[in-house]
């Protein structure tokens, strides 16, 4: 029997009524020789500190670096604490029982980085030892999927894509933990302060811009503004100069000949310059290209846009999403024209897509060098019926890139006429010959937006013309907007650096913070840790995340390039670059970071409010700390400034739960428990409740005589 592994239910089943598999059994399904079984995303994960022997944050425990990680059932919380997730345990007993009775073994996660590492922590968590072979497509057409099938990998073709997916796990691990916790410590472990390898350097450059957009302070400057006319043609020119002075622009603009003036041609035309201009269209879509169009056209967030991009992807209208490529090979070439006849009853660009079948496609986005893991975006063969706004929106913007990149260029004039009139004047202009790709979409030239003039009518050298009116522009300088998704995007890729050009930032892809398929998850992170906000279309960072910024912005882990450089040192390794010698890296970096945090942090316990965890839960005793969850107590976090107040997880041998814990904290008293035991070993049930700073027992009165309340004293087992 044949084993094939999913990275979820859904691709499973595709995969199955690809084979004819129909059996459905609890786990898999079964047919034709074959099983079909899944994951669900990341069954199992690196372990906690605690597997290692770093019991609780204390300062003794950092920097964490084990000699070799573990791996774990990944976790759910529960009322009595962290659990093995017992949806989880299950799956695996049943990939488990799958893999034993395996003939072959056929993996079919995601084709990349983090489908491999699924795949390959269940496989050794399960201890497995059997060969394994690997689907590798990007689509999931039926037509693709018979041909992957028909063309499985060697397992350990991929080796070197694991050791580059383990590496980025652990090293994720160690940065991020030992980092959070130094930072958390030494401010008083008034709150959780959460850092990451990539998290930080992303927040960083948030703070940064917001810091100089708010800081700004905008200079006044004056231009003049002359308004020409010929043969019914208005356009408007513009002083070559700015003016800080406004008295001396006064006196400028009082020196131009226009008809109030009694002139009749006042505006002397000194030179035409009239450029062609060829602009070449845009490179297919990667991932990260569609989260910027979609933010931009639509508004969607980056998480959004890739949830809606899998959807469509699984639904085998596009090919695989999380590609950080924007190229296509010969191969893929051959088959664009069919895939653009497919669009010719598209309402918004079918005419496009028929013009194209007539002409010869261009190539800029052929380029099998810079093919991946995966290719550009594109639609496949499969032509979608009725699909939700949202889901037509992205397919939209695939499609209608698709016919971009492949049609002609886009023909300009690019017109330039000085004037002369007591001052220099120019007007600038564009006229567009032949739109070529920009017809696709009927969208506006970047360029023309930002002109002060529509058209230009024709002049020549020498010619004068009437200025019908002047004016003084009073202008001031603007400061760089502040991020949405779009740019910051744009930025991840680049690790901060200003790059306009697709081509150059396609090649400092290797380079940037994150990579396509993980961006998306970077910001919401941010997000959901309350370090940044939206705000209208807008990311600006929280008090807190301010806070933290101040802290670390000269420290290396906020170093945005330092961290994309470790992407390309990623990639490097799966192209078989040492493995030890970035972990090694790694660890003294972590070790530097750990000490400048643990000095930083010092100075965050008095910007750090109680209000920034919304999970902190203030001291009943000293109402100045919070209390803080450890193995084998709850105690406060104020403990080196005096005070003793502390909860004992385990009280008369009955061990308390986190939420009885949390009960008892909020509301000063418990329901009753059961199961506490004397020391007569006699079992008794108690409420507890807080009085004077300390834990006491509370039993209903059933007599007179007996007592209604007594103070626990070296009850702890621990």
């Amino acid at each position: 029997m044949k084993v094939v592994i999913a990275e979820k239910p859904s691709v499973a089943r595709e995969l199955a009524k690809v084979f004819g598999a129909t059996t459905r059994k609890d786990g898999y399904i079964e047919g034709k020789n074959y099983s079909f079984t899944w994951a669900f995303g990341h069954l199992i994960q690196l372990a906690a500190p605690e597997a290692y022997g770093f019991k609780g944050w204390r300062i003794e425990n950092l920097p964490m670096l084990p000699e070799r990680f573990k791996l774990a059932v990944r976790q759910e919380k529960t009322k009595d604490g962290m659990k093995d997730d017992a949806g989880v345990v299950k799956q695996l007993n049943v990939i488990k029982s799958l893999f034993e009775q395996a003939t072959e073994i056929i993996v079919a996660t995601d084709a990349g980085r983090e489908g491999e590492l699924i795949f390959r922590y269940i496989y050794y968590h399960l201890k497995c030892n059997k060969p394994f072979k690997r689907l590798w497509i990007s689509s999931q057409t039926d037509e693709a999927i018979k041909d992957g099938f028909r063309n499985l990998k060697p397992g350990t073709d991929y080796d070197t894509l694991f050791f580059s997916a383990q590496c980025r796990s652990e090293s994720d691990w160690i940065v991020g933990l030992n980092a959070t916790q130094a930072l958390s410590i030494a401010a008083g472990n008034r709150a959780v302060l959460s850092l990451g390898r990539v998290q930080t350097p992303t927040l960083a450059m948030i703070c940064a811009r917001y810091l100089e957009n708010k800081n700004f302070k905008p200079q006044i400057y004056y231009q003049i503004a002359i308004f020409l006319n010929k043969d019914g043609i208005a356009f408007k020119a513009l002083s070559t100069q700015n003016y800080q002075d406004k008295q001396a622009a006064e006196e400028v603009l009082n020196n131009v000949r226009d008809v109030a003036g009694g002139f009749l041609s006042g505006g002397n035309i000194s030179a035409v310059e009239v450029k062609p201009r060829k602009e070449q269209p845009p490179l297919l879509h990667d991932l990260s290209s569609l989260q910027q169009e979609a933010n931009k056209r639509k508004g969607y967030t980056a998480e959004q846009t890739l949830s809606i991009a899998q959807t469509l992807y699984e639904s085998k209208l596009i090919t695989y999403p999380r590609t950080g490529s924007r190229y296509v090979g010969d191969d893929i070439f051959a088959t664009i024209p069919e895939l653009i006849g497919n669009q010719t009853g598209h309402p918004t660009f079918g005419k496009q897509a028929a013009f194209l079948q007539t002409v010869p496609l261009n190539k800029r986005s052929v380029n099998a060098k810079k093919v991946t893991d995966h290719h550009a975006l594109l639609p496949t063969n499969n032509k979608p019926g009725f699909l939700p706004p949202d889901q037509q929106a992205i397919y939209d913007l695939i499609a209608g890139r698709m016919l971009e990149a492949f049609h002609q260029e886009c023909l300009k004039e690019l017109t330039k006429i000085s004037i002369e009139s007591g001052a220099d004047f120019v007007a600038n202009g564009t006229v567009i010959q032949s739109p070529g790709w920009r017809a696709v979409f009927n969208q506006a030239d970047d360029e023309k937006e930002d002109e002060e003039n529509a058209t230009l009518p024709k002049v020549v050298k020498g010619e004068s013309l009437p200025i019908e009116t002047k004016t003084l522009l009073e202008k001031q300088t603007k400061p760089k907007a502040l991020y949405n998704e779009a740019s910051l995007l744009k930025a991840m890729e680049t690790s901060g650096k200003e790059i306009e050009d697709d081509e150059l930032r396609q090649a400092m892809k290797d380079t940037g913070l994150g990579t396509p398929a993980t961006r998306a998850a970077i910001i919401e992170t941010l997000i959901k840790r309350e370090y940044i906000k939206r705000e209208k279309k807008s990311l600006l960072p929280t008090e807190k995340g301010l806070a933290v910024y101040e802290l670390v912005k000269d420290k290396k882990i906020a170093q945005a390039e330092l961290t994309g450089l470790w992407e390309k040192r990623l990639e490097e390794i799966r192209s078989g670059a040492s493995v030890s010698d970035f972990k090694n890296e790694i660890k003294e970096y972590t070790r530097t970071i750990t000490q400048e945090l643990l000095e930083a942090g010092k100075e965050l316990s008095s910007i750090i409010d109680l209000k920034d965890d919304p999970d902190a839960i203030a001291c009943p005793a000293c109402k100045k700390g919070v209390v803080r969850f450890y193995e084998k107590a709850a105690g406060c976090s104020e403990y080196k400034a005096g005070c003793k107040f502390v909860v004992w997880r385990t009280m008369s041998e009955k061990k308390l739960s986190d939420n009885q814990i949390k009960t008892l904290l909020e509301k000063g008293k418990t329901p009753v428990i059961k199961g506490f035991k004397a020391k007569s070993g006699k079992s008794f049930d108690a409420s507890l409740f807080i009085a004077d700073g300390k834990v006491h027992f509370f039993f209903a009165p059933k007599t007179a005589t007996e007592s209604s309340g007594a103070e626990v004293s070296g009850a702890s087992d621990s």
